[in-house]
């Protein structure tokens, strides 16, 4: 079997990939090691993404955007960032930044589901499920893939988004800087008393950390994170039990609060793989990034990456180049660097400052709110950050 281009994962960004190629002309098959009811459809993970203003753009041109039903697309006009104990916070508002919003809340298995169907008709993108990679190897003119079922496949390119652990990464001998941060974020739906005005809240309490983000409705996503060894005994409450906890933790600004759905729990750890290309292969999505939750800007920069790898390839192919060769994918790599280790490594500093409980730390956290409160131009740099929307150009360091 020969295509131009092999994709490995069929998560968010393997989909959003095959969905840039749907007019290219390009040959490609998604190889996906889970079956096709689970791209068709997705079960509820508890993940809400916060979409950037450019995140929404690329989603609403590739037609995913209009297969979400409108009432779970919901705004952020506010958010704050709030330090243990205090009652001052950092605050950014949409109004002020005179933008609709700052950012769009949208259910990860809903962007995964109208990813697929938008991929589903595209008559040059294949998809092989139940079937996992067994090796990747590269010749000066082509790729071969490997399959445990015995089938090898020939390529121009491969294109690697099997996950934060990946292991053709590891096959293909890209290193990669590992963070465990040892803790584990709890995520649920909660139903509210008191409407959330589309604020979204990130509490650094000590010892835990709660972020409250406004869904459509009294109803918001809540992410409880702590450390894995208390991670079990948040786990075993009761449901009750669990939402009088993150209550009380949130000082009842939203009344009594009341458990929707399941509880998800999800190991944080954070992967930069140390180069995104070799010669026919390429790493997108979290395979290249997987970044810490905090500043909600995983899935965006796994976006903005396989747009980046399109667009240079799509390039190469309209100039008659070899859509696999080590200078083409030396440009992707290059333009995604650049945005991804700032970011990567700001959020990583980020969360090393706002979970550590030292007396100094404390003393410093309070202070970085505050320059960045009543600092002009520290502020407009998290409101651009936060929001992208300065478009496909813009690269810096993270919100907060």
């Amino acid at each position: 079997m020969k295509y131009d281009i092999v994709i490995i994962g069929g998560g968010p960004a393997g989909l959003s990939f095959a969905r840039s190629l749907k007019d290219s002309g390009l040959r490609a098959l998604i190889i996906e090691r889970s079956g096709i009811a689970d791209l068709e459809s997705p079960a509820v993970d508890g993940r809400e993404i916060a979409l950037t203003h450019l995140s929404k753009k690329i989603l609403a041109e590739m037609g995913a955007l209009a297969r979400i039903p409108q009432n779970e697309i919901a705004p952020i006009k506010q958010a704050r960032v709030i330090n243990g104990n205090s009652s001052y916070c950092l605050e950014i508002d949409s109004g002020k930044e005179d933008v609709e919003a700052l950012g769009y809340l949208v259910p990860n298995y809903l962007i995964r589901k109208a990813l697929y169907e938008e991929v589903f008709t595209s008559e040059n993108i294949e998809v092989l499920t139940g079937t996992t990679v067994l090796d990747v190897q590269i010749a000066p003119q082509q790729a071969t893939v490997m399959l445990t079922n015995g089938d090898s496949i020939a390529t121009s390119l491969v294109v690697a988004a099997d996950s934060r652990f990946s292991e053709t990464r590891r096959k293909a001998g890209i290193s990669a800087s590992m963070q465990d941060f040892g803790r584990v974020a709890i995520v649920s739906r909660m139903v509210h008393e008191k409407p959330h005005d589309q604020i979204a809240y990130e509490c650094f309490h000590y010892g835990r950390t709660l972020a409250v983000l406004p869904l459509n409705g009294n109803i918001s996503s809540t992410v409880v994170t702590v450390s894995s060894d208390v991670a079990s005994q948040i786990q075993a409450l009761s449901d009750e039990g669990y939402a009088a906890e993150v209550q009380a933790q949130f000082n009842h600004r939203l009344g009594e609060m009341r458990l929707v759905g399941k509880r998800h729990a999800y190991p944080l750890v954070a992967v930069h793989a140390n180069k995104f290309v070799k010669p026919r292969y390429a790493l997108i999505g979290d395979a290249a990034v997987g970044m810490h939750p905090v500043t909600a800007h995983g899935f965006n920069l796994g976006l903005r990456g396989q747009d980046t790898l399109f667009r240079v390839i799509r390039a190469a192919q309209l100039q008659g180049q070899d859509i696999g060769a080590l200078n083409v994918l030396e440009k992707y790599q290059s333009k995604q660097m650049r945005v991804s280790w700032p970011l990567y490594t700001g959020t990583n500093e980020i969360v090393s400052l706002y979970t550590n409980d030292s007396v100094p730390a404390k003393i410093l956290r309070g202070l970085v709110l505050r320059l960045s409160n009543n600092f002009p131009p520290v502020k407009q740099m998290i409101s651009k950050k936060l929001t992208e929307l300065g478009g496909h150009e813009e690269a810096g360091l993270p919100f907060l």
